[in-house]
């Protein structure tokens, strides 16, 4: 299947912003990674870099949110199903040579403080993963105050071993944060739908 030139621009930024960051990210390597022109990087988002960077952040938002989705899906059991997804994402990382990280949590490190459409972009990624996990755990009895809470829990862990694993270069973070909190979920003693 042929991609569009507006699409192959969103995913090659994804990527750039994956690897390098948001600051780290040009324009023209933009256009070059993408096979695209300047003036077709400018058509399809006038707003430069930035529209560029905030349509690849929702990209990028919308694949976490299916595996995510996939993990949660995968097991009645809302701690396996965490577990299972700490482990998909060790597994890609390492894959990947430690370089395919989120590229919502490095343009959102690298945008605190600012005020604009990216940062929204980014908060809006982090806050639909909350979700996600959320109505897992909603819908496998928890209270709705315990769920939300587990959600902001699991979803600020996995970010932050992410970042970890790929700093040392290790699945064990990801691993670990995995393990803790599948154990967290389990000590509510809330028994998992059966199938």
């Amino acid at each position: 299947m042929q991609t569009s030139t507006r699409e192959r621009i969103v995913v090659a930024t994804a990527r750039l912003l994956q690897r390098q960051g948001y600051v780290g990210t040009g324009i023209k390597q933009i256009a070059t990674e993408s096979q695209a022109t300047l003036g077709s990087i400018y058509h399809f988002f006038p707003g430069g870099k930035e529209a560029v960077a905030v349509a690849a952040i929702r990209h990028g938002d919308q694949e976490f949110a299916a595996l995510l989705k996939e993990s949660l899906d995968s097991e009645p059991d809302p701690a396996e199903a965490v577990l299972s997804c700490t482990r998909e994402l060790a597994a890609g990382l390492k894959e990947s040579g430690w370089v395919d990280g989120c590229p919502v949590t490095a343009a959102a490190l690298e945008t605190l403080g600012a005020e604009s459409d990216l940062q929204q972009a980014c908060a809006d990624a982090l806050n639909g993963w909350e979700w996600l996990v959320r109505d897992k755990l909603l819908g496998c009895g928890f209270a709705a105050d315990d769920a939300r809470e587990l959600a902001t829990t699991a979803i600020s862990a996995i970010e932050g071993a992410e970042v970890t694993a790929q700093v040392n270069r290790s699945e064990e973070p990801l691993l670990a944060v995995g393990r803790q909190l599948a154990r967290l979920i389990r000590s509510y003693g809330i028994d998992p739908p059966r199938p």
